[in-house]
């Protein structure tokens, strides 16, 4: 009689193996989704607060008057009018506008008011009130920043 033994796993051992990654799988993946999130809601907020900064030195260089709806007046040079004729001296104060990374959009939507949930759009990437020179993060989630 040969004494030959079976070298394979048996299927308690596989069941439990699989069971161990499937428990590891489902705490692990969410942590990954989390710090997505994370990354972006750093990133936006870095952004806006370049952008706050942005506008404030450019109201106190042009006597307090604040850039248009579209912010254009922040990525070329301007005079303290706010023109770009002749010889411009200020600016530009960015290269140009930061992406939102909750919309990858670098675009403005003009708001006169506080933002609300309505003016939340899937597009533009920052609220600007022409009203007062506060500009927000176009998220629903985002806008207290």
């Amino acid at each position: 009689m040969s004494n030959q033994k079976n070298l394979g796993f048996t299927l308690i051992e596989v069941l439990i193996v699989v069971v161990i990654l499937a428990v590891l799988a489902a705490t692990v993946i969410p942590q990954f989704t989390d710090s997505t999130e994370d990354a972006k809601s750093s990133s936006v907020k870095f952004n806006l607060h370049t952008l706050r900064s942005q506008i404030q030195l450019y109201r106190a260089q042009h006597e307090g008057t604040l850039p248009s709806a579209t912010l254009d007046e922040i990525i070329t040079k301007t005079n303290v009018d706010g023109t770009t004729t002749g010889s411009p001296t200020l600016g530009p104060y960015l290269s140009k506008l930061p992406v939102n990374s909750f919309t990858n959009s670098a675009t403005i939507k003009a708001i006169t008011a506080v933002p609300t949930d309505t003016d939340v759009t899937e597009t533009d990437g920052w609220l600007y009130n022409t009203t007062n020179g506060n500009i927000y993060i176009n998220h629903e989630d985002m806008l207290d920043e």
